[in-house]
């Protein structure tokens, strides 16, 4: 079989059937709800995540004979390293400071959303390695030359790989990157048997924390809130309207611009509301708050939370406990709870690594980045057998 690649400059251009093809094979059958068509399209159609805001698609395909997609990768001309979440502000300075250029920079990785999943889509390991080829090899080019995208590159980055992506990248000089997130996991420590309920769950934590979690829910319940629980068949425009109206007002909150158009969520509600859940908070009739997850059948994905008035450990039920108790009802294996958040630790959620891989064109550079990283993997690594020492649940 002859493969022959294509860069892809508008997401539309892409066929759906076959992209998402290419997610349920690499993916073991599941549609990861951040990697199908329909999230990547409305990412760019709705203007969050396009050139004017920075995110020039250059989208890698690999076709065969019969010019059917056999392997892709989101990949991205970036200009800046906001909505990233695997952060590179100072090798961006210091590339300054020595007068060099570090944008545009090549990522593969999803908008705005630090998911775990595969980031390098293929139908078997023969097309994954030729993907993995033509990857590196459209880093090499662009770093040379302006003729592939019209830009010469410093570098790329895949951001929250999954295992299976890497193989592909293993001649490629990439230095890894590790990284921690929280995530909870529905299965009693210690077997194999998920939670029957959230009290279920509650009785598996220590005496201390299990305490706490108690005292939070109990004191929004007392201020006489309650979680409503919409998936996105069901909510209605009042109910994405409301949700994006908390969503604007917690950026403000905290002097920043939100990322996401209203037409993104509007997108979302139209091609794969199947795939979307809403919790809003509700003081009798009136809403006052909302989180927004992602969902395929076996993890939830916790993304945006926001409210419009302060009630003490709000967050922590809308974004957190809500979402819980409903992955337990519906079998639910993995709750992501998305970047960062060490508080999810002492609720139940677990450390696991997070893992990206960077080429730099700059030998020095690079070589000064990857003793960086050996250092900066020691500290994880350190971290991380820090909070296992001290495990939330009973049987640590």
């Amino acid at each position: 079989m002859n493969y022959r690649t294509r860069l892809y400059s508008r997401f539309s251009d892409i066929p759906q059937a076959q992209w998402d093809a290419l997610v349920l094979a690499s993916h073991g059958g599941v549609l990861h709800p951040a990697l199908r068509h329909a999230y990547l399209l409305a990412m760019e159609a709705s203007g969050s995540a396009s050139p004017a805001t920075g995110w020039a698609a250059c989208h890698l395909g690999i076709l065969n004979d019969a010019d059917c997609l056999v392997a892709a990768a989101p990949v991205y001309l970036k200009s800046h390293s906001y909505g990233e979440y695997v952060f590179d502000w100072a090798w961006a300075d210091a590339y300054q400071r020595h007068q060099l250029v570090y944008y545009p920079k090549l990522l593969t990785a999803i908008p705005f959303t630090p998911v775990f999943g595969r980031r390098l889509l293929a139908q078997d390991d023969k097309t994954l390695a030729f993907l993995g080829h033509a990857l590196f090899e459209l880093a090499q080019q662009s770093s040379v030359s302006e003729e592939t995208l019209g830009l010469r590159t410093s570098s790329w980055h895949g951001l929250f790989l999954d295992d299976s992506d890497l193989p592909a990248l293993a001649d490629s000089a990439c230095m890894k990157r590790t990284g921690v997130q929280f995530h909870w996991q529905n299965r009693v420590p210690g077997s194999e048997e998920q939670y029957q309920d959230f009290e279920h769950f509650l009785e598996q934590l220590n005496q201390k924390k299990r305490k706490n979690i108690r005292a939070e829910r109990r004191k929004v319940e007392e201020a006489g809130v309650h979680i409503q629980v919409l998936e996105g068949t069901e909510a209605k425009d009042s109910d994405w309207a409301f949700f994006y109206e908390c969503y604007v007002t917690t950026y403000r909150q905290h002097h920043s611009t939100p990322y996401l158009t209203p037409d993104f969520f509007v997108r979302l509600r139209q091609t794969m509301p199947e795939q979307v859940v809403l919790f809003i908070a509700k003081r009798a009739d009136k809403s006052i708050a909302a989180s927004f997850c992602l969902h395929s059948s076996t993890t939830l994905y916790g993304r945006y939370w926001g409210a419009l008035e302060h009630v003490p450990c709000l967050h922590f039920e809308a974004a957190y406990y809500a979402p819980l108790t409903w992955a337990i009802q519906k079998g639910i294996s993995r709750f992501e709870g998305g970047a960062q958040g060490e508080h999810k630790w002492s609720r139940g959620f677990e450390p696991v690594q997070a893992q990206s891989m960077h080429w730099l064109a700059h030998e020095g550079f690079a070589e000064a980045v990857d003793r960086f990283l050996a250092r900066e993997g020691g500290g994880i690594s350190a971290y991380m057998d820090e909070l296992k020492e001290h495990n939330p649940f009973k049987q640590a």
